[in-house]
């Protein structure tokens, strides 16, 4: 990096990366309503690769607590069919030739409080993720200190942008977290 300017452009689009990971990956925890997201993270072994879901089907919701996916090669359908059923979701999709259908069981408390928990792990990664992108960019920020390119004052100035600016990240991650708990945990 050959300047300050280019470690915090590099800093904030690497935070406001994460936090977007962080926000698909909320998407993919259900709230006991059925949405197409909820399949966004399954691979289905097709073709002898994996594939997104998305690629070897269409996934529709035909009610509130009903999912289906209507594949498109017939040969894929029991793939899918565990693909769905081995994804830590815990659903039990039925298949009907092409078309499998995916009942959206109601979340009991228990089952509530335990994505509570996996939003925090996922929110938990997220800050890590945030730090160590606050670490790169003080290291670069030493780094033109060693190289004698800005001066002691400018050093400090630009550690505390860069601090303001983690702060001000994990803030969105913690507000998210708290939006994501409220969501799973209402009935």
């Amino acid at each position: 990096m050959t300047d300050y300017n280019e470690i915090k452009n590099d800093a904030k689009t690497r935070m406001e990366k994460s936090f977007e990971s962080l926000k698909a990956d909320f998407g993919g925890l259900r709230a006991g309503r059925a949405h197409a997201s909820l399949l966004d993270g399954i691979t289905v072994e097709a073709y002898g690769s994996p594939a997104p879901l998305s690629q070897v089907g269409t996934v529709s919701v035909p009610d509130a607590r009903t999912l289906s996916v209507s594949v498109w090669d017939k040969s894929l359908a029991k793939a899918v069919e565990k693909a769905i059923r081995e994804s830590d979701l815990g659903l039990n999709p039925v298949s009907d030739g092409q078309l499998i259908r995916i009942p959206i069981p109601p979340l009991s408390e228990e089952r509530r409080k335990e994505l509570v928990k996996v939003a925090g792990k996922y929110a938990e990664q997220g800050k890590v993720a945030v730090r160590n992108v606050r670490r790169d960019a003080l290291d670069g920020i030493k780094k033109l200190k060693k190289d004698n390119a800005i001066s002691e004052d400018e050093e400090k100035k630009y550690e505390n942008e860069i601090q303001k600016l983690t702060d001000e990240t994990i803030k969105k991650i913690e507000d998210e977290f708290a939006r994501k708990e409220k969501d799973i945990m209402q009935v």
